[in-house]
């Protein structure tokens, strides 16, 4: 399987989403900003960083970048995409996904583990996990507090959109309703903000409670689920 992953001026975490998706059994692609396609991948990884600078705010010129009209034709016709931090802010900046992500609380960058409970396991990139199961993975952002109004959350929760959120009393960044990342509608796109692509590695300090999201991606398209 192809996954493809895009870099942004500015990204600086696209080598490690890449060396996550071939640890994890697929081939790496690596897409541009100024792509205007993404044919020949089966998925799209929008990695960590800071896409031009996050000037203006979070994702708000990246969302525009020739790659991303292309990348919203591909989610819009089922096809999976995972946005992971700055990412995840370039999705909500391109309206793929519901709310936005707001400086945290405090005013302070946040870098270090945090352990997530799953909630929802019936996306593309979630289906190796079981409900209510606790992940360790590193968090490392200062615009990372999930935002939206009462009635988004509501239906966010309603509809269990809600993917992963931050354990109980451990919430870093002061996210509505502890939530860590969400998904659309048709359960293909997710954006989560802590950074699965760094806990791949037993030999590295960030474990491997990352590897799910990679490897629910990489199995949706093997009939063995393996």
């Amino acid at each position: 399987m192809r996954i493809g992953v895009v870099t942004f001026p500015g990204s600086l975490d696209e080598r490690d989403a890449r060396a996550a998706v071939r640890a994890c059994g697929g081939e790496a692609v690596e897409l541009w900003h100024a792509d205007a396609s993404v044919d020949g991948v089966d998925a799209v990884v929008l990695p960590g960083g800071f896409s031009h600078g996050d000037y203006l705010r979070t994702g708000a010129i990246a969302h525009r970048a020739p790659v991303m009209t292309a990348v919203t034709a591909f989610a819009e016709a089922g096809g999976p995409v995972l946005g992971i931090c700055n990412g995840f802010q370039v999705l909500c900046e391109a309206g793929l996904l519901p709310g936005a992500l707001l400086r945290n609380e405090g005013l302070r960058f946040v870098c270090r583990d945090v352990p997530l409970t799953v909630v929802a396991t019936d996306t593309a990139w979630t289906r190796a996990f079981t409900v209510g199961q606790t992940l360790i993975v590193p968090a490392k952002h200062g615009e990372g507090r999930y935002h939206a109004d009462e009635a988004t959350l509501d239906h966010l929760e309603a509809e269990d959109r809600v993917v992963v959120r931050y354990a109980a009393g451990r919430n870093p960044n002061g996210s509505a309703r502890d939530i860590a990342g969400i998904t659309n509608e048709r359960r293909n796109v997710v954006g989560v903000m802590p950074h699965p692509e760094h806990a791949v590695d037993d030999a590295l300090i960030g474990g491997v409670d990352g590897r799910g999201f990679f490897q629910s991606v990489l199995g949706t398209l093997d009939p063995t689920g393996a």
